[in-house]
């Protein structure tokens, strides 16, 4: 089947025209034809997108049916009315809860215990309402428990508004605060706040101090952030003690800190920035505790007097270890836990900071991912964390720090009979170009043979140091019950194997992100998980540079394609610095300034490499307001794909026309989209149902 005769009337592919615009550094002349869609204004763009999206709904009309079986066994798997774990802060217990047919969630808390009256304190579907998009940024309770500090923001552009609520009248105070960022912290009198404002290019770089009950117009600036490299956060420690104020650029951090008991004091610097070293501080008592990559790739561990944290008084509390990576702690009233990666695998250790005694949490299975929950005590022997894998659902556990026991608190529930037993996952090693092994985690329906006849679906990140996790999803049910394998390459530019892992995958070494996910299908093929004509792979933003990348490498591995808000023309976007996230961007791609980096980019950016050739079935969706991607390059790379493919394989463009980079709002759109994506893939491999 391919995209001639997918219809028997099959609708013909929108055409973008062609508007020349020439682009030339250093030397080196290039035309883009398709530059012109940029224009938001103008109407032509719009039509274009529209005309996209027309025709794809007209080429996936066939999979409707298709598409609603598989968004209602999503939906049934999932307890529609369900509760959070409550996790108790001073005398109050705070959750958040979900309600059938609704969308959105309902946070509330309860007083001295947990069968008290519930106070709701923010219904989102009541915020939401009136608009087609919606997410919350802030949600910061006072140290009193008596205002909430909430920003919201209705378009996906990832611009915010703040907003400040009476706990006990439930009415907002007079004061909105626009262009906001989602960093906010409390200062101790209960009435000072501490929140971002964002550029031009949507780059938080101001803190403001307000004061409750007052005009936003008489806020004061207490900084200003020039290099456009640099994002600004504001947080505390959770000791309560501390506002932090963090600028923290690719590879480069600075931290100063200020006594939340004292909002109008000034702040103080912790280290000023030095090129290449990250540090990030914690607060315990007299010290604060410092982790940092200075002459320590893979980090260490420092403290430092409160009283005089210069940089001669650090001391090492962990010191540097070329196998594992101490990925970060958490501190609390007698408590640090640690924790850290080795062998590829999240692992946690707890000390006991007044008798030093360590023990570890220990996990069962190959491969799963844990991270720390909500635990806003620090006079507290409990952490409570969370615990799942490609087979186990999110589980959240509280653990005793003193006596080593844990106690699960809840399972999330998979409803329809869910046995993960039926199910195995597996941490798999696959050979790259240069003979680096690189970790696949995959997970399949117990049963399948290795025979070479199986669909997979396999998925990378590889960038920004993130690790992609190897977590449970219940909407994945509907592909791994149809006989599809699920892989997750663990490739370079990531930190799953340590920092290094992350800077063999970036600047002139990013080729690497790429072999190592071509290695990994490669391998996938050969011992039998599958063939490349039944091979699909998905990836969104850094991601979807991924896709772009390896059809341009490989076209012939690969079945169906899936690149959710690709960042795919690396080269023009960087270069422009009046586009959010351009600058930042450098100490991650390189600066194409220099002509060294704009070479390098250049032969791997997507669209700067489409070439006349065949190219498997694609689906690349873009979101209008995305203000990361924005929608012009998968709609560029789209339009240049249709001029020079030589295939006549399905290109499909889905621009949502109200929503940002993470797709549309609220759980039921959001499984739309997905049984959407699923559909195209379950129908490109064979395994439509109509």
């Amino acid at each position: 089947m391919n995209e001639k005769n997918i219809l028997r009337n099959a609708v013909t592919p929108p055409i973008a025209e062609k508007q020349p615009q020439v682009l030339e550094l250093h030397g080196d002349r290039r035309v883009d034809n398709y530059f012109w869609i940029r224009d938001i204004d103008n109407p032509k763009v719009i039509e274009y997108l529209e005309a996209e999206n027309a025709y794809t709904a007209e080429m996936m009309q066939h999979t409707e049916a298709m598409q609603t079986k598989l968004y209602d066994e999503m939906l049934a798997r999932i307890q529609e009315t369900d509760l959070s774990v409550p996790y108790r802060k001073d005398d109050y217990y705070y959750y958040s809860r979900t309600e059938e047919g609704k969308a959105y969630r309902i946070y509330c808390r309860k007083k001295g215990n947990l069968d008290a009256i519930e106070e709701i304190l923010l219904d989102e579907n009541e915020l939401a309402a009136e608009h087609d998009f919606f997410e919350l940024g802030v949600f910061a309770i006072s140290p009193n428990h008596q205002i909430l500090a909430y920003s919201v923001d209705t378009s996906g552009s990832e611009q915010y508004t703040l907003f400040f609520l009476d706990l006990s009248t439930h009415q907002l105070y007079s004061e909105v605060i626009t262009e906001t960022y989602y960093s906010f912290a409390w200062a101790n009198d209960n009435q000072t706040g501490f929140y971002t404002k964002i550029d031009a290019t949507n780059r938080p770089y101001q803190l403001f101090r307000h004061t409750l009950g007052t005009a936003s117009t008489e806020d004061v600036l207490l900084y200003h952030e020039p290099d456009d490299a640099y994002p600004l956060y504001v947080a505390q420690t959770r000791s309560q003690e501390y506002i932090l104020l963090i600028l923290n650029s690719s590879i480069t951090t600075e931290v100063r800190y200020l006594n939340a008991n004292n909002p109008q004091g000034d702040f103080r610097l912790i280290h000023p920035r030095t090129q290449g070293i990250e540090y990030g501080i914690d607060h315990h008592q007299d010290y604060f505790y410092i982790i940092t990559n200075e002459e320590a790739i893979n980090f260490k561990l420092m403290r430092t007097p409160v009283s005089s944290p210069e940089k001669e008084n650090w001391q090492i509390v962990i010191p540097h270890r070329e196998d594992v990576l101490l990925s970060g702690v958490s501190l609390f009233s007698n408590h640090l836990v640690i924790y850290e990666r080795k062998g590829g695998l999240q692992t946690a250790r707890i000390q006991n900071l007044t008798t030093g005694e360590e023990n570890n949490i220990n996990f069962p299975e190959p491969t799963y991912e844990f991270y720390e929950g909500s635990n806003p005590e620090f006079n507290t022997n409990i952490l409570r964390y969370n615990y799942t894998s490609l087979i186990a659902p999110q589980s959240v556990f509280d653990y005793n720090m003193e006596t080593n026991q844990r106690e699960l608190k809840k399972e999330t529930e998979v409803l329809g009979g869910y046995d993960k037993a039926q199910y195995e996952s597996e941490w798999l090693m696959a050979t790259a170009e240069d003979e680096t092994k690189i970790p696949i985690s995959i997970v399949y329906k117990k049963g399948i043979k290795k025979d070479g006849t199986n669909p997979l679906l396999l998925t990378g990140y590889g960038a920004y140091s993130m690790s992609y996790s190897a977590s449970f999803s219940s909407t994945q049910l509907s592909l791994l019950n149809r006989g599809v394998v699920f892989a997750i390459a663990h490739i370079r530019g990531g930190e799953e194997m340590g920092r290094k892992w992350y800077e063999e995958g970036k600047f002139l070494q990013k080729k690497n992100t790429f072999t190592d996910f071509i290695a990994c299908a490669e391998y996938l093929i050969a011992e039998g998980w599958t063939a490349s004509d039944r091979l699909a792979i998905t990836g969104g933003s850094a991601g979807g540079l991924l896709m772009g990348a390896v059809i341009n490498l490989r076209p012939d591995l690969f079945k169906v394609v899936v690149a959710q808000v690709p960042f795919v023309d690396v080269v023009t976007t960087i270069l422009d610095t009046s586009l959010p996230l351009s600058a930042m961007e450098w100490e991650e791609w390189g600066n194409p300034n220099d002509k060294v980096y704009y070479d390098y980019m250049k032969s791997y950016s997507p669209y700067d490499n489409v070439a006349a050739k065949d190219y498997p079935d694609l689906l690349i969706t873009a979101g209008l307001n995305d203000s990361r991607v924005k929608y012009w390059e998968p709609a560029k790379w789209t339009a240049k794909l249709r001029e020079l493919k030589t295939d006549n394989n399905i290109l499909l463009l889905k621009t949502n026309m109200g929503a940002g980079h993470g797709g549309a709002s609220g759980r039921y759109e959001s499984l739309r989209e997905l049984a959407f994506e699923y559909a195209f893939v379950l129908d490109r491999l064979g395994l439509g149902e109509y």
